[in-house]
Protein backbone atom coordinates (compact mmCIF):
# COMPACT_ATOMS: atom_id res chain seq x y z
CA UNK A 1 0.00 0.00 0.00
CA UNK A 2 1.22 3.50 -0.81
CA UNK A 3 1.57 6.14 1.88
CA UNK A 4 1.93 9.92 2.14
CA UNK A 5 4.57 11.16 4.57
CA UNK A 6 3.15 13.84 6.85
CA UNK A 7 5.85 15.91 8.57
CA UNK A 8 4.48 16.82 12.00
CA UNK A 9 5.63 19.60 14.33
CA UNK A 10 4.28 18.57 17.74
CA UNK A 11 4.66 19.22 21.48
CA UNK A 12 6.48 16.34 23.15
CA UNK A 13 5.84 15.17 26.73
CA UNK A 14 8.60 17.50 28.00
CA UNK A 15 6.78 20.53 26.53
CA UNK A 16 9.30 21.05 23.72
CA UNK A 17 8.44 21.20 20.02
CA UNK A 18 9.81 18.36 17.91
CA UNK A 19 9.49 17.01 14.37
CA UNK A 20 8.36 13.49 13.46
CA UNK A 21 7.13 11.80 10.30
CA UNK A 22 3.82 9.93 10.19
CA UNK A 23 2.67 7.75 7.31
CA UNK A 24 -0.88 8.38 6.04
CA UNK A 25 -2.21 5.34 4.13
CA UNK A 26 -3.27 5.98 0.54
CA UNK A 27 -5.81 3.15 0.67
CA UNK A 28 -8.55 4.60 -1.53
CA UNK A 29 -8.89 5.59 -5.17
CA UNK A 30 -7.46 3.64 -8.08
CA UNK A 31 -3.98 2.29 -8.84
CA UNK A 32 -3.45 5.36 -11.08
CA UNK A 33 -4.58 7.84 -8.38
CA UNK A 34 -4.11 6.64 -4.81
CA UNK A 35 -6.09 8.66 -2.22
CA UNK A 36 -6.12 8.93 1.56
CA UNK A 37 -9.34 8.80 3.52
CA UNK A 38 -10.92 12.24 3.85
CA UNK A 39 -9.13 14.33 6.47
CA UNK A 40 -10.93 17.00 8.50
CA UNK A 41 -10.49 20.66 7.57
CA UNK A 42 -12.28 23.65 9.10
CA UNK A 43 -10.89 26.66 7.21
CA UNK A 44 -7.98 27.85 5.10
CA UNK A 45 -5.95 31.02 5.19
CA UNK A 46 -3.28 32.47 2.90
CA UNK A 47 -0.32 34.44 4.22
CA UNK A 48 2.37 36.49 2.50
CA UNK A 49 5.44 37.41 4.54
CA UNK A 50 8.03 39.89 3.27
CA UNK A 51 11.67 39.16 2.52
CA UNK A 52 13.48 39.07 5.86
CA UNK A 53 10.42 37.93 7.86
CA UNK A 54 11.19 36.18 11.14
CA UNK A 55 9.17 35.42 14.24
CA UNK A 56 10.00 34.97 17.89
CA UNK A 57 9.37 31.60 19.52
CA UNK A 58 5.65 30.84 19.65
CA UNK A 59 3.25 27.90 19.77
CA UNK A 60 0.63 27.01 17.21
CA UNK A 61 -2.80 28.23 18.31
CA UNK A 62 -4.74 25.50 16.48
CA UNK A 63 -3.43 22.37 14.73
CA UNK A 64 -3.12 23.08 11.01
CA UNK A 65 -1.39 22.02 7.84
CA UNK A 66 1.05 24.56 6.41
CA UNK A 67 1.91 24.37 2.69
CA UNK A 68 4.65 26.56 1.22
CA UNK A 69 3.45 28.00 -2.09
CA UNK A 70 6.38 30.35 -2.82
CA UNK A 71 9.70 31.10 -1.15
CA UNK A 72 11.49 29.11 1.52
CA UNK A 73 10.63 28.84 5.21
CA UNK A 74 12.86 27.70 8.05
CA UNK A 75 11.32 26.34 11.25
CA UNK A 76 13.72 26.38 14.21
CA UNK A 77 13.28 24.49 17.46
CA UNK A 78 14.50 25.21 20.98
CA UNK A 79 17.13 22.44 20.72
CA UNK A 80 18.82 24.35 17.88
CA UNK A 81 17.61 22.02 15.12
CA UNK A 82 15.71 23.34 12.13
CA UNK A 83 14.09 22.25 8.89
CA UNK A 84 13.63 24.20 5.67
CA UNK A 85 10.48 23.88 3.56
CA UNK A 86 10.24 25.09 -0.04
CA UNK A 87 7.48 25.37 -2.64
CA UNK A 88 5.25 22.31 -2.65
CA UNK A 89 6.46 21.13 0.76
CA UNK A 90 4.38 20.99 3.91
CA UNK A 91 4.24 20.25 7.60
CA UNK A 92 1.42 19.69 10.07
CA UNK A 93 1.81 22.24 12.84
CA UNK A 94 0.46 20.91 16.13
CA UNK A 95 2.93 22.24 18.71
CA UNK A 96 0.20 23.73 20.86
CA UNK A 97 0.84 24.93 24.41
CA UNK A 98 -0.13 22.17 26.85
CA UNK A 99 -3.35 23.02 28.69
CA UNK A 100 -2.77 24.87 31.94
CA UNK A 101 0.80 25.81 30.96
CA UNK A 102 2.13 29.37 30.87
CA UNK A 103 4.15 30.03 27.69
CA UNK A 104 7.91 30.10 28.33
CA UNK A 105 9.83 31.39 25.26
CA UNK A 106 12.94 29.51 26.45
CA UNK A 107 11.10 26.15 26.44
CA UNK A 108 8.01 26.12 24.25
CA UNK A 109 7.25 26.46 20.58
CA UNK A 110 9.15 27.16 17.41
CA UNK A 111 10.40 30.14 15.44
CA UNK A 112 10.01 30.70 11.73
CA UNK A 113 11.72 32.82 9.13
CA UNK A 114 11.70 33.43 5.41
CA UNK A 115 14.89 32.51 3.56
CA UNK A 116 16.06 33.98 0.29
CA UNK A 117 15.17 37.03 -1.74
CA UNK A 118 11.47 36.54 -2.44
CA UNK A 119 8.38 36.88 -0.25
CA UNK A 120 7.16 33.76 1.54
CA UNK A 121 3.64 32.68 0.55
CA UNK A 122 1.99 29.97 2.64
CA UNK A 123 -1.37 28.28 2.86
CA UNK A 124 -2.75 27.22 6.25
CA UNK A 125 -5.48 24.56 6.42
CA UNK A 126 -6.93 24.33 9.91
CA UNK A 127 -7.77 20.83 11.06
Amino acid sequence: MSTFTQVQLFTDTDGRARFREVQIPLSEGTPAARLSALLPAAALQLRQSPVGFQSDFHCTGHPQWLFVLRGRMEIGLQDGSSRVFGPGEHFYSADTLPEGTVFDPALHGHRSRALGDEPLVTLFVRA
